[in-house]
């Protein structure tokens, strides 16, 4: 283990030193401006102009009145809590129990 480790060791410092020692380096120093490449956008500043919709065009869909949430929907009928854990109780009463009790 502690040849592998070593050898590791002396691979990376290698690797280090190789970047460091030579002439070469892949990173100058040197500010650089960074410029995002400019494209057409819909944020473009410019002065109020007729809306433009961003959605593909296509015919809407209207309808008249409202319907109530209770003709469209369903009413779902769940248990309360403490029926649940009732339920939970007697069922867990009901499983098949160890015949051996191990105390340590």
């Amino acid at each position: 283990m502690k040849t592998v480790l070593f050898m590791f060791t002396m691979l990376c410092a290698t690797g280090a030193l190789a970047q460091a020692g030579s002439g070469v380096t892949v990173l100058s120093g040197d500010v650089q401006k960074w410029e995002v490449i400019s494209h057409p956008s819909r944020a473009s500043v410019v002065p109020l102009a007729q809306e433009q919709s961003l959605i593909s065009p296509s015919n809407p869909s209207f309808a008249r009145g409202e319907r109530p949430l209770w003709e469209v929907g369903q009413i779902k009928q769940e248990m309360s809590l403490g029926e649940v854990a009732r339920l939970q109780r007697k069922l867990h009463a009901k499983d098949k129990k160890s015949p051996v009790v191990w105390h340590d």
